[in-house]
């Protein structure tokens, strides 16, 4: 007979694997760690370890992640409480550990707090430093018999305040005492002085007598019959104001006809929209002062412009400046001299230094494109602003004088606050004989920066 296809033996085996799957779902769903997998050990210590026992649980926002292993009495007499949690569980050196009950007469176990995320971790074995023990029954009790201590030692006091012995011993009973005194000194008063009372209240008598003859008189000048009169021109008031207001809906009057006529009203609301449509442009209208000096190479001397720029849009401005040239205006005279032999033509040319200039310019922006045209430094011209790096950073190309044509280029950088940096050639073809290197800076100051510059200005 073979062993293995005996019935008895696989019965056996059937039993065995049962049991073994039935044990391995036990510690499967166990909430005691350490059973399937590792564990971390750590312990905290208390005065009174009353109520715990040894496999309590240990909870953290009210889930198990662990049990008490072991609870020993250290050499100081006090609770050595060794915990055993599962190693997911991350706890901090400012961990807290806190005693709860499952209600009033329930199981105690202990409630974890893992501390801050900032802290350390705790570790393997380490110690749990705060401790509270939370509240069960025994505390409660301790709270109760506080309570009914207090409300003895309150009745004892009012039963003292309110007899005979023993009243001036606690302040209610000093109130009660006080309360009786003015009693007292009240109805002495009242006992002696009741002439002096009654003259008083003759006095009211008196008194109340002359006011219902001020406000009754017969002779009609009383305060009643003043606010009848008064009353009455009221009403006469109402009526007048009642025919003027009927007046100004049946269009009578200039205020009736201003009111009720519709082309007087679309008349001064065309006035009125004129005044705002002038009001809400010059609002809008962007003000600027531009002051520049540049040093020019060739003449060896600074030239400078002062200008106003006016933009009343978002895609246009006017500008009006006034320049101090040295190189000034080159010009050139022709003469002529008659000798023996002929007719001689002789050229001249004559600068005139420092003259002042004036340009006046309407320009039109088209996104970081501007053109713009008018007179420049006394002659007509044309010229192109073209702005990079967020407006910081802007060439000009002017063409003016067309006769000898002055070709100018320049770079501009805004640094700060309206504060800027330039540079550029003049008269590049040199057909005016004015070629110049320059260098320069400047300050552009917008209407918001002059409103703020007069604000700050002492007043006289």
């Amino acid at each position: 007979m073979n062993l293995l296809k005996a019935a008895e033996f696989k019965v056996g085996a059937m039993v065995l694997v049962i049991a073994s799957l039935i044990a391995g779902m036990s510690m499967k769903v166990s909430s005691s760690p350490g059973l399937l997998g590792s564990s971390k050990d750590v312990w905290l210590q208390m005065d009174d370890a009353g109520g715990l026992v040894k496999g309590a649980q240990v909870r953290s926002a009210g889930i198990p992640i662990g049990v008490i292993k072991d609870i020993e009495l250290t050499s100081e007499g006090k609770a050595r409480v060794l915990l055993k949690l599962k190693p997911d569980f991350i706890l901090r050196t400012t961990a807290r550990a806190e005693i709860k009950s499952q209600g009033i007469l329930g199981d105690k176990f202990i409630s974890l707090s893992p501390g801050t995320k900032d802290d350390p971790p705790l570790e393997e074995g380490g110690q749990i430093l705060n401790v509270k023990d939370g509240g069960s029954l025994d505390n409660v009790m301790q709270q109760v018999g506080a309570v009914a201590s207090s409300l003895r030692d309150t009745a004892q006091v009012l039963k003292e305040a309110v007899s005979e012995d023993g009243t001036r011993k606690h302040i209610l009973g000093r109130i009660v005492s006080n309360i009786e005194k003015i009693t007292a000194d009240i109805a002495n008063i009242t006992s002696d002085n009741k002439d002096k009372i009654g003259k008083i209240v003759d006095q009211v008598d008196r008194i109340t007598y002359s006011l219902d003859d001020l406000l009754n008189s017969k002779d009609g000048k009383g305060l009643k019959a003043q606010l009848q009169q008064t009353m009455a021109r009221l009403d006469s008031a109402v009526k007048n104001i009642d025919e003027i207001t009927g007046k100004v809906n049946r269009g009578e009057g200039t205020i009736g006809r201003l009111i009720n006529d519709e082309e007087t009203v679309e008349g001064l609301n065309t006035a009125i929209d004129g005044v705002n449509g002038f009001l809400d442009t010059a609002g809008k209208t962007q003000t600027a002062l531009d002051f520049n000096s540049s040093y020019l190479t060739n003449v060896a001397a600074a030239k400078t412009s002062v200008g106003i720029r006016i933009q009343p849009g978002l895609d246009r401005f006017y500008y009006l400046g006034i320049v101090d040239d040295p190189a000034g205006v080159v010009e050139t005279v022709g003469t002529k001299t008659t000798t023996s032999t002929g007719t001689t033509e002789i050229s001249e040319e004559k600068t005139y230094k420092n003259k002042v200039k004036f340009s006046l310019l309407y320009s039109k922006i088209f996104y970081d494109l501007t053109i713009k045209g008018g007179l420049i430094e006394n002659a007509g011209g044309l010229g192109i602003d073209y702005n990079l790096y967020r407006d910081k950073l802007k060439f000009t190309l002017e063409a003016f004088e067309f006769s000898k044509l002055n070709l100018r280029a320049q770079l501009q950088y805004s640094f700060w606050k309206g504060l800027y940096v330039q540079g550029g050639v003049s008269d590049i073809l040199n057909k005016q004989n004015r070629y110049n290197n320059y260098l320069g800076a400047g300050l552009l100051l917008t209407n918001d920066d002059l409103k703020l510059l007069m604000t700050k200005l002492p007043m006289m």
